[in-house]
């Protein structure tokens, strides 16, 4: 089994540059679904998810050429199926995001629960509803389930709850449906936006991307074109607590500060001294003091930074409460840092008071999920001692070459 083994307490240094939004990437490739010519995707980052993406469009039939680092050309003319491959879908959540692009082009699309979880336990309910709405019909056999539709009727779908998959899932069955679609309550990051104005170069007619009211005009079909992702902000903010944790002068290239507004609030708050262009941010040594955050859906505090935010909590002076409003039980991660030696009391499931400065000592450990993986990742380089950090796989899924470009920028840390 592979793990990390890290070395910590080194003050880092240099530059690093932020790769291609992962929220982005896995949305654009199979949206190129509903383009007649092929696309092609440049800054894309070169992930696990990707590459599980890859295999499941590949395997329907589609065309996909590396061209280089993060440039891949796909053509979706010879997709000659409509069925996901159920081991393939159940590796992959976003693999839901193949749905919406099958059933507009082919009005078909069979595949099993997402992850081989039940409606109940991590639910596609809003997906199917939003579906319905725009006239397609679902049948189900254990756990795979098939949704038909012989024409995509526009119509008005009310989201009861903001979700950023479910919204751009319909924004990209509702581009060949016939009429007007309005989706209310809508998500409104960047990555939605960007998906937007992707669709519209190839033909679409969508308005009110970023905004929590979007329409869409169906066309008759969707041209190819090019595109590039933009930077990965939650990658982005993850490096600027990595500087200011190991108080280190980092350069962070390739971003968009703009994306991040809320998280930069919370850091001035706390007394973080930043230095912000128009698309680097450059971490100096702080004398930072704790603060509270809300996690809230986007213009909000990202729910994907909230581990890291907390970790750097640990190191600050003073007290922080930690809220967590969009994923019940994403705080639990908490208990392995106070094995570490942090100061963390679990008030709810959602909420957690962080006290610090609280030194922390290197465990063996073992990564939950991604983004609470990659706050591990932060706690063991600023820890005393050697950690080792298992089920990396986790963390490889969303961050490109981690070990690497930290390796750059003066951390002790390598895979084995």
């Amino acid at each position: 089994m592979e793990q990390y083994i890290i070395n910590g307490n080194k003050v880092l240094g240099g530059e690093i540059a932020v790769a291609g939004a992962k929220n982005q990437a896995l949305k654009v490739l199979p949206a190129a679904i509903l383009c007649q010519n092929p696309c092609l995707l440049k800054n894309v980052p070169e992930i696990e998810d990707v590459e599980r993406m890859i295999e499941l469009l590949t395997d329907l039939g589609a065309q996909i050429t590396r061209k280089g680092k993060g440039e891949y050309e796909i053509s979706t003319k010879e997709i000659n199926k409509t069925k996901l491959k159920p081991e393939l879908v159940k590796k992959l959540r976003a693999s839901i995001m193949v749905a919406g692009p099958m059933l507009a082009r082919f009005g078909e699309v069979t595949l099993a629960h997402p992850g081989g979880c039940i409606i109940g336990q991590r639910p596609i309910d809003l997906f199917i509803e939003g579906f319905q709405k725009l006239g397609a019909q679902m049948s189900e056999d254990g756990d795979i389930f098939t949704l038909r539709a012989e024409k995509l009727r526009g119509a008005e779908i009310i989201l009861p709850r903001v979700s950023v998959t479910v919204t751009e899932n319909l924004m990209m069955a509702a581009t060949l449906a016939e009429g007007t679609t309005h989706i209310k309550n809508a998500a409104m990051e960047p990555e939605i936006v960007a998906l937007a104005e992707f669709l519209n170069q190839q033909g679409s007619k969508i308005k009110g991307a970023g905004t929590p009211e979007i329409l869409i005009e169906g066309v008759k079909e969707l041209k190819g074109g090019e595109v590039k992702i933009i930077p990965d902000r939650i990658e982005c903010g993850t490096f600027i607590m990595l500087g200011l944790i190991t108080n280190g002068q980092i350069k962070i290239t390739n971003c968009e500060p703009k994306h991040i507004e809320n998280l930069l609030y919370s850091l001035d708050k706390a007394g973080a001294k930043l230095e912000i262009g128009q698309d680097y941010i450059v971490t100096h040594p702080s004398n930072l003091k704790g603060v509270d955050i809300v996690t809230h859906e986007y213009p909000g505090f990202p729910t994907d930074l909230q581990a890291p935010f907390t970790v750097l909590m640990t190191q600050v002076k003073g007290t922080s409460l930690i809220h967590e409003t969009i994923f019940p039980g994403r705080l639990f991660y908490t208990d392995i840092l106070n094995q570490m030696g942090a100061n963390i009391i679990m008030c709810d499931p959602h909420r957690v008071v962080v006290t610090g400065p609280t030194k922390l000592y290197a465990k063996k450990l073992v990564s939950p999920d991604l983004r609470a993986g990659m706050a591990l990742i932060l706690a063991a380089l600023v820890a005393e001692g050697s950690s080792i950090i298992e089920n990396i796989y986790q963390i490889n899924r969303g961050y490109e070459n981690i070990v690497a470009r930290l390796q750059k920028i003066g951390a002790d840390i390598k895979q084995v």
